[in-house]
Parts: structure tokens; sequence; C-alpha cells
């Protein structure tokens, strides 16, 4: 009897499941970017959210609440119901968090379900203010190597991958720079634009256009190979310092844990549907992305591994935890 009755149990859960997966959504769900408007993670989201909603038939409300690397977004999905109706949209800082920060509300693996990774970049741009004096990378070594210059470079916050991506190059190179932290990707543009700070990291889609316009110059690129937007810009490695390597990573969708499999499975199929469509995947590739969309258990196995992983560069880019 007692078995009868847990395989009864199951089978309401699963039919329950599947009900509450077929009507799922019946109102606006709330996405939480941790970022504010204008930068790369903002752009993506909206992006992304618009076709799913299309799609979905219900409304996709950005809620922009940047903050302590993402930390205040995460916080407010972590304790929010498991309906599927309140989501977080994400970069890989998300999975840096725990290595640089002491304290954390909550738990970053178990207190979330990875839905997907959307889209996985390739690498940065190393960009200068016109009027820094050097037009390579190495004359920005050079440059960086006197004892009467301090240059400045500005990213979202402590332990993103903009932060990330310079101490590895001072790691590798010898030199030290001052950083400059700001409260999202866009801020930290416009500091470098403004002249503020000397250069800055930054995705392909936030200074394509900056670049070609003259109002930054692009010294490097730290993906595998040379972007095709940019053929002219060298990767880093190519441009004299060997081995250098930094991809993006990811942008993805989580859900708060327990969220029930059916929802997650279904917004997983509603976001790699919006993805692959021709203009948003034409859209990612020119800046330096590719639709990715792994399955929820696929993407949770990528996102526990670069838990470990990214750890490992904050250790060895000698980050103090904060």
């Amino acid at each position: 009897m007692k078995a009868i009755t847990r395989i009864a149990a199951a089978a309401m859960v699963l039919v329950s499941s599947l009900a509450c997966s077929q009507s799922y959504p019946t109102r606006p769900i709330r996405l939480v970017v941790p970022f504010p408007p204008g930068g790369a993670v903002d752009t993506y989201a909206r992006i992304v959210a618009k076709q799913v909603e299309s799609q979905m038939g219900q409304p996709i409300v950005i809620d922009n609440r940047s903050g302590a690397n993402g930390i205040v977004a995460g916080e407010i999905v972590a304790k929010a119901p498991p309906d599927g109706y309140t989501l977080l949209n994400h970069a890989v800082s998300f999975v840096v968090n725990p290595a640089i920060y002491k304290s954390i509300s909550y738990d970053t693996e178990k207190d979330f379900v990875p839905i997907t990774n959307f889209v996985k970049g390739s690498g940065y741009f190393l960009t200068l203010h016109p009027a820094v004096a050097a037009s390579s990378v190495k004359e920005l070594i050079a440059l960086a190597k006197k004892k009467d210059e301090s240059l400045r470079y500005s990213s979202p916050g402590i332990g993103n991958g903009q932060h990330l991506v310079a101490e590895l190059l001072t790691q590798k190179t010898g030199i030290r720079m001052l950083h400059v932290t700001y409260k999202g990707s866009n801020p930290a543009l416009q500091a470098v634009l403004s002249g503020e700070v000397n250069l800055s990291f930054q995705t392909p889609t936030s200074v394509i256009g900056h670049i070609k316009a003259g109002r930054l110059r692009a010294l490097g690129f730290t993906g595998p190979t040379r972007l095709p937007a940019l053929p002219d810009v060298p990767t880093i490695a190519e441009a004299g310092v060997a081995g250098f390597l930094y991809e993006v990573a990811w942008h993805a969708w989580f859900a708060p844990a327990k969220t029930p499999s059916a929802i997650v499975d279904r917004l997983h199929a509603e976001v790699r549907k919006a993805v692959f469509q021709p203009k948003l995947r034409e859209f990612f590739q020119a800046g330096g992305f590719e639709p990715q969309a792994d399955p929820p258990a696929e993407f949770l196995r990528v996102f526990r591994s670069d838990m470990k992983r990214y750890g490992e560069i904050v250790r060895l880019a000698k980050v103090e935890p904060q």
C-alpha cells in the first residue's frame, strides 16, 4: 500500500506540473537584470526577452537592480516564489562572486535553477581613450611600466569579467594599473569615452561603433581569433602577450530553486527558439557572441565547472575577497 501511495503521489505531482507548464504563463514575467540599462548584459536581456514574450504571449518586464556585482539582483530572485514569474538574467560574474565576496546572502549553487546559457562570447576589446599615447599593446605595456605613469582602467565592479581580464593582463606583463569601478558596463564605458579613465576592456557590441568612429582606439582582442567585424585588430596574443586568452563566457537565465522542471524546460525551449531566430543570431554574431541555449542539465554542468574555473582565475589574479 505504501508503494502504491508513493506512486500515486508522484503521478499527481507530475500531472500538476504538466498542467502548470501548459497554462504557463498566465501573467507578466519579471526578468531581473543585475546591471543598469545600456550595458551588454541589459541589452542582451532585452533583445531575448522581447522575442520570448512574443512567442509566449505574455509581457516580460525588465527590472534593473544593480549593486554589489549582481548580488542585489541575485538576492531578489533567490527569495522569489518558485513559480516561473521572477527570473534572473546574469553573466559570468554570477559564478565569480563566491570567490571574491566573503559573505553572500544566498547560495549560488543551491538557491537557483539554471535555465540556459543563451549566448557565449569570444572576447573583449582592449580599448583606449584616443589621448593615451599608445597605438599597440606593446606601447601600452611600455607606457604602463614608466614610473611616472599611472594608467586607470574601468570595469562594472570587482570580480566581473572586465576586471579579471585586466588583472590577467597585469599578471602576464608585470604592469600595474589602477582599477576604477562603476555601477555597470555602460558607466564604465562612458568613463573611457570621456577620458575619466585611460582604458577599458569592453564587449564588441558596446564599442564597435565607437572604434569605427574614432572615439576609442582598439589595441587588441582577448579571444582566440580576430573578430570578423574588426579584422585589423589583432588578438592580444598576436600583439605580443604570448598565450594570452580570455573569453567573455556566457549570458544566461536562472529561476529560483524548486521551480517546477516543466516550467524550466518550457523557458529553455522558448529561449532557444528565440536566440536562433535569424535576426537575433546575426545580431549576436556581429558582436562576437554565438547563440548557445544548452538544455538545463547540460548548462548546470557548465555552471558548476565555471564556478571552479573562475575561482582559480581569481586566485591567480590575486583578487582579495571583499
